[in-house]
């Protein structure tokens, strides 16, 4: 399984951004996929998930701000940001995982949003 992230980048505080992770390769059915992130310094943490059947949990740092939605016909998760904090800063990673626990990692995505 191969997942590619795209839609990182630059924004101001307050403004907004959505990624989206394609999946490729061996896709099966009853997947998580999902967002991490890792901030400099810091180390990586869950951002949200979501069920094959949509649905979906946040961690506190994303709660209210982020949705995460995903196009099962496309393999394809978002994760839709907004306002946008500073420490919102991140690399984010998109994840594919399977019921066995089996866990796929995407090359990252930069957001960065300045001040």
């Amino acid at each position: 399984v191969q997942l590619q992230a795209s839609g990182g980048g630059l924004v101001q505080a307050g403004g907004s951004l959505r990624l989206s992770c394609a999946a490729s390769g061996k896709i099966f059915s009853n997947v998580i996929m999902g967002w991490y992130r890792q901030a400099p310094g810091k180390q990586r943490e869950l951002v949200a998930t979501i069920t094959s059947g949509g649905s979906t949990r946040y961690e506190d740092s994303g709660k209210g701000r982020f949705t995460i939605s995903r196009d099962n016909r496309k393999n394809t998760v978002y994760l839709q940001m907004d306002e946008l904090k500073t420490e919102d800063t991140a690399v984010y990673f998109c994840i594919a995982e399977r019921s066995s626990g089996l866990r796929y990692w995407g090359k990252g995505t930069l957001v960065t949003v300045s001040s």
